[in-house]
């Protein structure tokens, strides 16, 4: 009886490790960004794998006057493991205001989030399976909205908080530039200021289709794909 229960967890480890193979090693990503409905933005994202170690790179370029405002940078980089990604470093930039800048560290030896906002520390309790704004969309290729409902723990760069999104497992087709995709909607169980509405590709990773959200000034911003390279 031992050790057939030995076998079983190898086997669901074992499982779990093809799922994390089975995942894209390079992403190429680029979107539109409209503000009610007229286009204000170019985002470019770069998700890369090597060995162990991911990258991501997020850079949003301002179109017409919103050029202007420079561009908006993103970076997460930490460990791919069984579970998905494990971000250790993130860093978000705008323009060249360096008091803009956020910076945060994921200390998981001693469960500590770090996040220096305007030259001042704040730290709060790490909590497991915690991810970034740039590394929670591709922790889905690794681990797939499952059930009736999402809770994932996120920082901003500010804050920790919990985004729960309810989830609606139907594939319904979603035609954008970038293609015709069968997608599973996430929407916010509970509206917040920081929360995204996704449209995931299933057949693409569950890759972002589409994401929608509302600014603090209740503007309605939109990303939708125009092109993808998975690798």
């Amino acid at each position: 009886m031992f050790i057939s229960r030995i076998r079983v967890l190898s086997l669901l480890l074992l499982c779990v490790s093809h799922l994390a193979l089975a995942a894209p090693k390079q992403v190429q990503l680029t979107y539109e960004a409209t503000r009610n409905g007229q286009p204000f933005a170019t985002v470019n994202e770069t998700y890369r794998q090597e060995g162990n170690r991911y990258h991501i790179e997020s850079v949003t370029k301002g179109v017409g006057v919103y050029a202007l405002f420079g561009e908006r940078r993103l970076t997460s980089s930490g460990e791919v493991t069984a579970q998905g990604l494990k971000p250790e470093h993130f860093e978000l930039h705008q323009g060249d205001n360096e008091k803009r800048s956020l910076y945060t560290d994921f200390d998981w030896a001693n469960n500590q989030l770090k996040m220096k906002v305007k030259g001042k520390l704040n730290t709060v309790p790490l909590e497991p399976g915690a991810q970034d704004i740039s590394s929670f969309i591709y922790q889905f290729m690794f681990a797939a909205p499952t059930g009736a409902e999402l809770k994932l723990p996120v920082t901003t760069g500010k804050k920790l908080r919990t985004y729960h999104y309810q989830i609606d497992a139907k594939s319904d087709a979603l035609e954008v530039a970038a293609g015709k995709f069968k997608v599973m909607h996430l929407s916010e169980a509970v509206a917040d200021e920081d929360g995204k509405e996704l449209w995931l590709a299933v057949e693409q990773h569950y890759l972002p289709v589409k994401l929608m959200m509302v600014d603090d000034k209740g503007s309605k911003i939109e990303q939708v794909l125009t092109s993808i390279n998975v690798e």
